[in-house]
């Protein structure tokens, strides 16, 4: 019989889990598990676990409809325990479970880091514009530490491909939109051709996080970022590429979709400086060239628009967990014709 703790859990059978455990790894555990499904992961499915001594996040991949290359659990746990030794904050992990009949799909333990994940206006107007803008500029600093590392020295030179990168980033996600296509997505299209045809040089690689954005970091009670979390698109590539993503969650969402679910913390009552001065801060914490910056959101917008796509698709099919999947749909055309928008713009 199912436990009562168990209930509640799409996605984590809590009594199969405890059992292996309890068999593969003997004194883990101190007593039954409990959990709860952690809010705000759009892809990924995070839990909070406990035995009653000790706190855990597990995570494994959504429900239905992974796509090819996608919620690789082996690679998020690998890159988290590669940065565990570097100046990038990360939770320790603990293990990897890589055997779908467990739990019904590959998953990972790691720690609970203590903090907040700063989800809502609500919880960011409590800031006050000193302690936002010192959080921001906090939140570039972790950027531009993680882009410094060198991937060779964390043993992750392996990790993925960065010549040719901003070419199969745009050619992936494009086969990303088709497997997800539940609709017509005319500028989407549009712009996936627009991108190929402007590719720049890329002048520096390593390690990419792939999503980097203020819900997904832990933020302590001093303001300083205790964990970086979400780690499941990380790879090998164009640091710039992170950078753009971060501008489209920072300045593009905010304008485009007030009300959006992705970047609600980002809020204009809380404070936080405008994008530019952060990208001056990168510029000058990196040393690189930020002409090129206007493709790098574009791809951005692209990224996030099929991201939206995606989600979209699972929910229309009742494969989302928790709430707000019903409006993540409505983002991607606005963000499909703001990156056509800012690569016409970058041309003139």
């Amino acid at each position: 019989m199912e436990s009562p703790e168990a209930k509640g859990l799409p996605g984590l059978d809590l009594d199969a889990l405890g059992t292996w455990l309890n068999t593969e790894h003997p004194g883990f555990l101190e007593g039954p598990l409990r959990g709860e499904v952690i809010s705000g992961g759009r892809s990924n499915l995070t839990y909070a676990i406990g035995d009653g001594t000790h706190r855990w996040v597990l995570r494994r991949p959504p429900l239905g409809h992974v796509l090819a290359t996608a919620h690789d659990m082996g690679r998020e746990y690998r890159v988290i325990s590669a940065l565990a030794h570097t100046p990038v904050p990360v939770p320790t992990t603990h293990l990897l479970c890589q055997d779908p009949g467990v739990i019904g799909a590959p998953f990972y333990l790691m720690e609970h880091v203590p903090g907040q994940v700063l989800r809502n206006a609500g919880q960011t107007a409590r800031l006050g514009r000193d302690r936002a803008c010192g959080l921001a500029e906090h939140l570039v600093d972790v950027l531009a530490v993680l882009h410094g590392v060198d991937p060779h020295e964390v043993d992750l030179a392996d990790f993925g491909r960065p010549d040719g990168y901003l070419h199969r980033q745009v050619v992936r996600w494009g086969k990303q939109l088709a497997a997800s296509r539940s609709r017509e997505t005319p500028d989407l299209d549009a712009l996936r051709e627009e991108l190929l045809d402007r590719v720049p040089s890329s002048q520096r690689s390593g390690i990419v996080h792939g999503d980097y954005r203020l819900d997904n970091v832990v933020v302590g009670d001093d303001d300083r970022i205790n964990a970086v979390l979400d780690w499941e698109m990380a790879t090998l590539g164009d640091p710039l590429a992170d950078l753009g993503l971060f501008l489209v969650y920072w300045d593009v969402i905010r304008e485009l979709v007030p009300d959006n679910p992705v970047a609600a913390g980002v809020s204009d009552a809380a404070g936080f400086p405008p994008g530019h001065r952060l990208v001056s801060r990168y510029a000058r914490l990196t040393g690189l060239d930020l002409d090129p910056l206007p493709w790098y959101v574009s791809l951005g917008c692209f990224k996030l628009a099929v991201v939206a796509e995606g989600i979209h698709f699972r929910y229309l099919r009742g494969l989302t967990v928790g709430e707000g999947f019903e409006r993540i749909g409505a983002m991607a055309a606005p963000l499909a014709s703001r990156g056509r928008a800012v690569l016409a713009a970058k041309d003139h």
